[in-house]
């Protein structure tokens, strides 16, 4: 049962890719709960709501001429009906109109806290960070409650603060 659940939250996770990159923002339903809380320090943002967290992100995406969300290196944690997960990820933007380069490609990571609900699994909150990036920094322009940040999160110095769920629930074991 818990490789199950494992491998349906590994393809929830890549599915957040697929429905970011061709804008099918209903699949948003089937990947958060209602209340998600998602902070995302790269998007210099945070919602507590799964409709406010579509619309900025529909608003902020449909600015882009194209873009690519590619998660990989999943690790899972499931109790009960509770699970942690953990995943990098690399994002493409592109913007034909940014003056000085037309792409820009951040490399971070998600935290992701999920509950099992009578659909199936959603991440009830995410937090994402980001490592690194290059090219143009002028790809990603604010929207609606966002102002990108482009500062640089150690994931080392996360783990040594607390600040990522995953591994202190897989330290209580």
């Amino acid at each position: 049962m818990i490789e199950h659940d494992k491998s349906e939250i590994i393809q929830l996770i890549n599915l957040y890719g697929l429905a970011l990159d061709s804008h099918a923002w209903e699949l948003m339903d089937r990947i958060f709960t209602q209340d998600v809380h998602a902070d995302f320090g790269p998007a210099g943002a945070a919602w507590t709501s799964l409709a406010k967290l579509k619309f900025a992100f529909k608003d902020f995406h449909e600015t882009l001429d194209n873009h690519m969300h590619t998660m990989m290196g999943h690790v899972v944690h499931v109790e009960g009906d509770m699970a942690w997960a953990f995943a990098y990820g690399d994002w493409l933007l592109v913007r034909h109109a940014a003056q000085g380069g037309t792409d820009w490609v951040g490399r971070g990571w998600y935290d992701d806290e999920l509950v099992r609900t009578e659909q199936g699994w959603r991440i009830s909150r995410r937090v994402c960070r980001l490592i690194s990036w290059t090219g143009n920094p002028l790809v990603p322009e604010p929207a609606y409650e966002q102002h990108p940040v482009m500062t640089n999160y150690v994931l080392r110095k996360n783990r040594e603060e607390g600040k990522v769920r995953f591994l202190q629930m897989i330290s209580k074991q």
